[in-house]
């Protein structure tokens, strides 16, 4: 008898072995096929979540990117719930982080109130960017790498026609399959909120020139600036919500586009000497120069972050598809404007670091 209870315990063994040893080489498969030569690698996905047919939810995918820096890891999370919760759409979320953050990242979403989310992580590997962002050697830690990873959405969503890139600074209060279905004019790659239209009011940013037109953000003494003919009054677009037709952007080659002007401004310093900041901006102006549909500006109301004070009314924020925090006072900051708005989609960190970091979000560079 018990010769017969050891043999099937062993049978038992191997069965299990060789069903993990199968399991295991799916995954290494699955991982080697999205290797990816620029350096930004998928390193964990989430299939999908259980409750995906039992709440409703339609088959419709949607990609979705944002990046998640570690001083600011708590804004994607809160974003990500709200987009989620607002959405009767099968969104995926392509999560783009530095390696340091990935373990802090996961264990936050393990959380109960994200356990639904279907996402991937992207390692981010800041050598893509050599030779192209200037370095000053004194300000090196003022690098914001994953403000790049917007160029690189083919690499992040390889399979996809499109997808909607959001900034970790914002809030959505509608239904993002709304956005994700912004008609695009033929030949355009992507449909931003220009910076001129009714809900921004044409705000300057003090100190920093004319931040809604293109003399704002390029140096128009340049002679490789005048050479491209473009106005320097045309109303400026915000990149840090947009749709884009990611056919469009590999048969028009966009990232290579977005590299090459990265690359002549640190050769050639092309960049206005009041640019407030967002340096992710002046190359996508260039490279989508009238070439661009526009997005309903109720999904990107924007320059929440732009003072401590509240510009808009209650009525309007609450009508608002997209808020959007960019500017200096972010709302996990002591001073932010709305911030009961960004705090119900709030989940708290379970290591308790961002709580530490946001008595000291005045500092950060804004976007």
């Amino acid at each position: 008898v018990n010769i017969i209870i050891l043999i099937v315990a062993v049978v038992v063994f191997l069965l299990v072995l060789h069903h993990n040893l199968l399991g295991l080489s799916d995954f290494l498969k699955r991982e080697l096929s999205d290797s990816s030569p620029l350096g930004l690698q998928p390193i964990d996905f989430v299939p999908a979540a259980p409750q995906r047919v039992t709440d409703g939810r339609n088959d419709k995918e949607i990609s979705v990117v944002i990046s998640a820096p570690e001083e600011r890891l708590g804004g994607a999370i809160a974003a990500m719930n709200s987009i989620y919760h607002h959405t009767r759409a099968n969104v995926v979320f392509h999560i783009v982080a530095l390696n340091d953050t990935v373990a802090h990242l996961r264990l936050w979403l393990n959380h109960a109130a994200l356990k639904n989310l279907r996402y991937r992580i992207f390692n981010f590997d800041p050598r893509v960017l050599e030779g192209k962002v200037p370095v000053d050697p004194l300000k090196a830690d003022t690098l914001k790498p994953l403000t790049f990873a917007r160029f690189y959405l083919p690499t992040l969503v390889p399979h996809a026609e499109k997808a909607i890139y959001v900034d970790d600074d914002v809030i959505v209060q509608d239904d993002i399959l709304d956005l994700y279905n912004t008609p695009l004019k033929p030949g355009h790659a992507a449909a931003f909120s220009d910076d001129c239209d009714s809900t921004t009011n044409k705000v300057a940013v003090r100190g920093a020139g004319n931040q809604y037109n293109y003399i704002g953000f390029l140096d128009y003494k340049k002679e490789t600036i005048r050479k491209l003919a473009m106005k320097a009054n045309t109303c400026s677009f915000n990149p840090g919500v947009f749709v884009a037709n990611l056919t469009e952007w590999k048969l028009q080659n966009i990232t290579e586009q977005l590299e090459k002007w990265m690359a002549l401004n640190v050769a050639e310093n092309l960049y206005s000497k009041t640019l407030a900041g967002s340096v992710t901006t002046p190359p996508m102006l260039i490279v989508f120069y009238k070439q661009h549909s526009s997005i309903d500006p109720m999904w990107n109301v924007r320059h929440l972050g732009s003072s401590a004070g509240k510009r808009y009314s209650p009525q309007f924020v609450k009508a608002a598809k997209l808020l959007h925090w960019n500017g200096r006072f972010k709302p996990w900051g002591r001073t932010a404007s709305y911030a009961e708005v960004w705090e119900k989609w709030y989940v708290p960190d379970p290591t308790g670091k961002f709580s530490l970091i946001r008595r000291h979000s005045e500092a950060f560079e804004a976007k």
